[in-house]
Order: structure tokens, then C-alpha cells, then sequence
């Protein structure tokens, strides 16, 4: 009796702890699309939010100029210690969003157990769709098909070491056909998680391939480090700080784009896998747009889809010069160029934000495509470098290949 006491007793005692936000529920999305946010903090004396579904606030960075950082908005304090914000009707879309409490950034809403990770931060998230097929509804798990995700260990003689990737089969990958493959890589920071979790790429995929807008297909996602071999904390190296290189310290013995084939041939060996240029697609965001377009220029005759998401673009050269200069001063990937455009890509498929702090980057290299006549396709979209829109880049991108 005793003991059925003090579990009664441990349990009212979690049950009061889980629920001891005043019943506080947050976020509540609206019937009118409207968000509110709400959180208990009875002694506090200044709590705000800020989130991705606020106007961006511009920041100077070192070493890269002028970007974006999510809006800041007070909360309100009402009765029984409870703080509140409510937006504006707000689009369909995954949000993320953390308290600031008396100067403490980056507090996660500890009424909500939906977060991520991104480097070293971690955020609450939220989805809001209106309509059956928009981006809220793209980007949850609906009553489709699906496919399946695995963390994938393979052997990289290039770079000498056991790695890691997250490989997507689609539904009914297992009745036997062949699929293609597109690589999708991951941004400085990021890892093998990158684009499952923030990017919900099986969400994306899943979604798309049960509507008939993507052909089915094996998404492959490396982890684009060369020095590590895997995400922070689930390899050897053990719980070291994550950085924005996702660099531990070490000099890696060679380069993502010359240890690419080692991923190719592992899938290819490993996966019922339609092979040839045909079949292969590969993008990336920022550093893994900048992998994809090193790759595919080391490999000109190697995949037919290319996409280049927010690309931060580097060639060996003056770092004071604009990347155009670059381009025109260094014969050797003028050459890799030439050769892979004179290989004919299906597509060569570009996106950017407006106000992407790597625009100019992208400009200069468009520039230079534009005045060699070599064909590729564009897609401006508003705001910077975020998840927002490299989502939505993935999104069109798969619909566009293998067809």
C-alpha cells in the first residue's frame, strides 16, 4: 500500500509538472489562420517571441555582410501568469519560433514538444495549412503512402573513413523496379539530418510522389563534412560542440565533390537503382548547392538533373574579387563548364532568394552562363537564406526531374 501511495503520489506529481503551465496550450492555431502563442511564466518580468512568421530584422554578420534574422514581438501579460501573442493571419507553412524570458534567448515553448535542430539551436515548430495540397499540407504527414527513411553506413575509400547518410526509399520500393536517385545535399551546419528533419524531405516526397507530381524515386542525403563521419554525438568523435563547418579540428584528406563517387557507387551496389546520367539528379543548399556545383563540373557527364538552392559558389582566386572576375580569370573551370554543358544536362535549374546575402553570387554566375549561351532555368522567390525557401526550391525541383 505504501509503495502504491508514493507511485500515486510520483505520478500526481508528474502529471502536475506536465500540465503546470496553467493548462497553458501554445501554439493554438486559429480558425482564421491567425497563431497564438501563450506561456506561463508567473515571475517573469519581459517575455517576447520571435519567429519566422515575423518580418525579418537585418543583421551585420562578419564575413558575410548583410542577412536576415527572424522578427522580435513583445508577449502580453494577463491573469494567472499567463503571457500571450496572437499574429496576423499567417500563410500556409512550417514555422519556427522561440521565448525570449528576461533576456534568456532561445527558450523552447515548453507547451509544445515539436522541435529541431539546427547547429547548436533548437526551436519549437508549428505547421498551418488552409487547403488540401499547399505548403502546410506538403509539409506534414498526411494519409498517403509512405516511404521509408534509414541511416545509412557506407565505406568512403576516398576520404578514408566509414560515413554515414540518410537515404529515402519511396513507397513500394520493394516490388522490384528500378528508381532514380537524387542527391540532395545539406548547408554549412548541417549534417546527414539536415534535410529529413528541417527540410522535411520524406514529407515532401511522400506527398508529391501519392499525387502523381513526382516520379517515385531513391532521395540520398550525405553528410556533406568531409572531416566527420556522421551527425554530432552518433560517431566516434563522441558530444563535441557542433560549428557552423561542422568541422572537428581535423583537415579532411580530400574534398566532398572528389569523394562523391564513393556515395554513387555505394548506391548503386546497395539499391535497385536505374543507372546512368538519366537517372541521377543532385542539388543542394547553400554549401551544398556550392558541393553541387563543384561536383557536377569535376563529373560533367554524371547526372542530368542539377540544382543549385541559395548556392554558395567558391573557386580558387582572390576572395576580394566578385565571383564573375573569378570565373573569368580561371581557365581550368571555364573548361569544366564548357564540358559540362556540352554534356546537356536536362536541366540546370538555379534558386535564390531576393534578399539572399549570397544573391550576388548567383547573379555573377548566371552572368557568366547567360554570356556563353548555356541554358538553365531560373526561380527568384522573396526573403533570404532560410529553410523557408529551400523547402520550397526541393519541392518544385523534384517535380521537375526524371520525367
Amino acid at each position: 500500500m505504501m509503495m502504491a501511495l508514493c507511485l500515486a503520489s510520483m505520478t500526481a506529481g508528474a502529471q502536475e509538472k506536465l500540465f503546470n503551465s496553467a493548462n497553458v496550450q501554445s501554439p493554438v492555431v486559429n480558425a482564421d489562420g491567425t497563431v497564438t502563442f501563450n506561456l506561463y511564466a508567473p515571475k517573469a518580468v519581459k517575455v517576447e517571441v520571435t519567429g519566422d512568421f515575423l518580418p525579418a530584422q537585418k543583421q551585420e554578420v562578419a564575413g558575410f555582410g548583410v542577412v536576415e534574422t527572424p522578427g522580435v514581438v513583445p508577449l502580453k501579460e494577463g491573469k494567472d501568469g499567463v503571457w500571450s501573442y496572437t499574429t496576423s493571419p499567417l500563410a500556409p507553412e512550417l514555422y519556427s519560433y522561440t521565448f525570449n524570458i528576461d533576456g534568456m534567448q532561445g527558450v523552447k515553448d515548453p507547451a509544445n514538444v515539436y522541435v529541431n535542430r539546427d547547429i547548436v539551436s533548437f526551436s519549437s515548430i508549428f505547421i498551418v495549412s488552409k487547403a488540401k495540397g499547399d505548403k502546410g499540407d506538403l509539409y506534414r504527414v498526411n494519409e498517403v503512402a509512405h516511404g521509408n527513411l534509414a541511416k545509412v553506413w557506407y565505406n568512403s575509400p576516398t576520404l578514408k573513413m566509414q560515413r554515414r547518410m540518410t537515404v529515402y526509399t519511396p513507397a513500394g520500393y520493394d516490388k522490384g523496379r528500378n528508381y532514380p536517385v537524387m542527391y540532395l545535399m545539406h548547408g554549412a551546419g548541417g549534417d546527414e539530418n539536415a534535410w529529413s528533419e528541417l527540410g522535411r524531405a520524406a514529407q515532401i516526397l511522400d506527398n508529391l510522389i501519392a499525387t502523381g507530381k513526382a516520379k517515385p524515386m531513391i532521395v540520398v542525403m550525405p553528410n556533406g563534412n568531409t572531416d566527420c563521419q556522421a551527425a554530432p554525438g552518433e560517431w566516434s568523435r563522441g558530444m563535441y560542440q557542433p560549428s557552423f563547418m561542422g568541422s572537428v579540428n581535423q583537415k579532411p584528406i580530400a574534398t566532398m565533390d572528389e569523394s562523391f563517387m564513393d556515395i554513387v557507387k555505394y548506391v548503386e551496389s546497395h539499391y535497385k537503382v536505374a543507372k546512368g546520367k538519366k537517372n541521377r539528379a543532385i542539388c543542394g543548399l547553400s554549401m551544398g548547392g556550392g558541393h553541387t556545383f563543384a561536383t557536377t563540373k569535376r563529373y560533367p557527364d554524371t547526372f542530368d538533373y542539377i540544382g543549385l538552392f541559395s548556392a554558395g559558389l567558391h573557386i580558387s582566386g582572390d576572395r576580394n574579387k566578385s565571383f564573375y572576375e573569378l570565373l573569368q580569370e580561371n581557365k581550368e573551370v571555364q573548361g569544366q563548364l564548357s564540358r559540362l554543358f556540352a554534356a546537356k544536362p536536362a536541366l540546370y535549374w538555379i534558386a535564390i532568394g531576393k534578399t539572399d546575402f549570397l544573391y550576388q553570387q548567383n547573379a555573377d554566375l548566371r552572368r557568366y552562363l547567360d554570356e556563353k549561351g548555356y541554358p538553365y532555368e531560373y526561380v527568384e522567390t522573396d526573403g533570404g537564406h532560410i529553410w523557408r525557401n529551400w523547402r520550397i526550391y526541393l519541392t518544385q525541383f523534384a517535380q521537375k526531374i526524371f520525367k
